[in-house]
């Protein structure tokens, strides 16, 4: 049996996952990213969690457990590089050379890439777009990141920073972004942005009581300004998919992260504004599909699945 070594690094916690070559993730493990602020020690404690985990797997098999390789999905992670680049949210600083430290461990290919391009390659590799050449993940949660496939290749662009689609502009002198320009997709339809866009409805203050769950399940109860807020969202996110199909033309559009898991008081609306949206040369030629990952698995297959392109 042959595994992978899936590693989803957030700003609060480094989750990692020993993967079968089918999907299934046999060991999982967390490590605090926030405890450290030195790269040097992270990346020691992460190898001695791996080999925790092969040790668990070993005793399990009978028998020496064959890696193939480290994968490695995490902010401002750059492909060619194998690096983290001055990640924000991060409280180790600079450039992380994730390929350089593991391998003073491991001598086993790493691959690293941005987080939603790891939900995008692993929906292609276990999910709903096995089979498909050409899709477009976006995901949905503090911030909207994108992973863009073409001709069953992960898009990276000339810097390996292809596939932004949340920091798209939708409109001309609008929200503040945390990337410091204005209007970006990413203010409007990120679980903040969905917020914000409520409390504007309602014509309250942005209050920290407010959730975009909460507001999903106001929804459901029939509340208008709360199906106002998703009718609203649905829109934006409509525009920006048929937007999106223009130059890349998938077969198919998912869509990941907690905010989508309200379901159609957000896909109801969605589809009907990516149908109005959509430049009639395409109608009929891409649907709009939840993720088939599960939420909680889906960053480490992800990450793991990065393994898989490599070799």
């Amino acid at each position: 049996m042959k595994y992978s070594i899936g590693v989803d690094m957030g700003g609060t916690n480094t989750d990692l996952g020993l993967v079968t070559e089918n999907g299934n993730i046999v060991q999982r493990r967390n490590l605090p990213t926030n405890a450290y602020t030195q790269f040097e020690p992270y990346i020691k404690d992460m190898m001695k969690v791996v080999d925790e985990m092969l040790e668990a797997q070993r005793t399990i098999d009978g028998e020496a457990v064959h890696l193939d390789g480290i994968g490695v999905g995490a902010p401002n992670g750059n492909f060619y590089t194998g690096c983290v680049d001055n990640a924000p949210n991060l409280t180790m600083k600079g450039v992380l050379d994730f390929g350089k430290e593991i391998h003073k461990y491991r001598d086993v290919p790493v691959v690293l890439s941005n987080d939603a391009n790891a939900a995008a390659y692993g929906e292609y590799v276990y999910g709903g777009a096995k089979g498909m050449k050409h899709f477009i993940m976006f995901t949905l949660g503090t911030g909207v990141g994108s992973g863009i496939v073409v001709d069953g290749k992960l898009v990276h662009g000339s810097t390996g920073a292809a596939g932004e689609l949340g920091h798209a502009i939708l409109y001309h002198h609008g929200r503040k972004c945390s990337c410091g320009r204005e209007g970006c997709l990413e203010t409007y339809t990120s679980a903040r942005g969905i917020v914000q866009t409520y409390c504007e409805l309602k014509g309250i203050p942005v209050s920290a009581d407010v959730t975009s769950k909460m507001i999903g399940e106001l929804a459901h109860q029939g509340d208008p300004v709360a199906l106002k807020t998703w009718a609203t969202v649905g829109d934006q996110l409509g525009l920006a998919m048929a937007n999106a199909v223009t130059f890349s033309a998938p077969e198919a559009i998912f869509l990941m992260g907690g905010p989508a898991q309200v379901g159609e008081p957000l896909l109801k609306p969605l589809r009907e504004a990516f149908d109005k949206y959509l430049l009639n040369i395409f109608q009929g030629s891409c649907t709009i599909r939840m993720s088939e990952l599960k939420a909680n698995e889906v960053a480490i297959l992800g990450a793991a699945a990065l393994i898989k392109m490599k070799l």
